[in-house]
């Protein structure tokens, strides 16, 4: 334990432990205290805390951890489809396969991972994908933990094929917060969202914050890349930043539809919200060779930090 920030050794603070499932997975700490876990089963980052050891992520009590069963919290990845806009299964496959360490990853651009535990994540087509959705691809995936507890996911897709391919994309980050009628987001206001409540019809959001009184299931169009969710009761605040994701989906299944999913408690809305950097309007399409990159960063400041202090002029990471 008697590490300073200066000699921290990154490496050392990267544990591969195995789930209740025989599933592999990372656990990422930073000296603080501060911890993450990722599963091998969908790249999922399933737990983040910070250095008291709070959980940040939510997960549900009656969650499946079983392949082929996507696990109901954390942050699955959607790729390459979000929700049902496409002929695949919702939020496509990549959530539901098994992944691998990537002990030899290319290069991240803006390499700003000193001091960082990170580790990088590899799924490839496979016979089985290909079946359903013909495009060769690498999705490379490194998930970082900062010295300020600052949790970062970066995706790099990649097509390997011989023809073009598009791909819809989301972080589908269920946040824990203390009461859904507590919480509000800001950033999000006087722009365009479809509405998957109402057939996808498209709505201009008319508040100053999106607060929650009912199920709200909306895809927010060509979003500032910095985005804050205002938990009142534990006065704090999860700063969003992200990259290359011009969409934010947002989410609350409230009373009736948490009745309705198995792996879902029936009060666990109250205890949750889906707040996720995404490609949907406008899908990404890659030529033969490409790559795109999506970048998301979640972190957690004392909600006394205003609006213009969080930084949310529009300027990302």
């Amino acid at each position: 334990m008697g590490h300073s920030a200066a000699v921290w050794d990154y490496r050392a603070a990267i544990e591969i432990t195995k789930d209740w499932n025989g599933i592999d997975q990372i656990v990422l700490r930073n000296p603080q205290g501060a911890s993450a876990r990722v599963s091998l089963h969908g790249a999922q980052v399933t737990s983040w805390r910070n250095e008291h050891g709070e959980e940040l992520l939510f997960t549900s009590s009656k969650a499946i951890f079983k392949a082929p069963k996507a696990i109901r919290g954390g942050i699955p990845i959607c790729f390459p489809q979000f929700g049902s806009c496409g002929s695949l299964e919702l939020h496509g496959f990549a959530r539901n396969r098994m992944w691998t360490i990537d002990d030899n990853p290319p290069p991240v651009p803006a390499n700003d991972f000193e001091g960082k535990s990170f580790v990088d994540l590899l799924l490839k087509s496979s016979e089985e994908d290909m079946k359903c959705w013909p495009h060769s691809f690498e999705f490379r995936l490194r998930v970082s933990l900062s010295t300020e507890g600052d949790l970062s996911l970066i995706s790099r897709v990649r097509n390997v094929n011989g023809k073009p391919f598009s791909f819809s994309f989301a972080y589908h980050t269920y946040l824990l917060v203390s009461d859904i009628s507590e919480v509000r987001i800001e950033g999000l206001e006087t722009l365009d969202y479809l509405d998957n409540l109402s057939r996808k019809e498209r709505f201009t959001e008319q508040g100053d914050a999106i607060t929650f009184e009912s199920e709200v299931d909306r895809s927010y169009l060509s979003s500032p890349n910095v985005i804050a969710v205002l938990d009142h009761e534990r006065k704090r605040t999860v700063v969003i930043r992200k990259e290359g994701l011009p969409d934010i989906a947002v989410w609350n299944p409230w009373e009736k539809k948490s009745k309705s999913m198995a792996d879902f408690g029936d009060e666990e809305y109250k205890q949750m919200l889906c707040v996720d950097g995404a490609v949907i309007e406008k899908p990404v399409t890659l030529k033969p060779g490409e790559e795109w990159t999506g970048r998301l960063q979640l972190s957690v400041v004392p909600s006394s930090f205003c609006s213009e202090r969080l930084g949310l002029d529009r300027s990302g990471l």
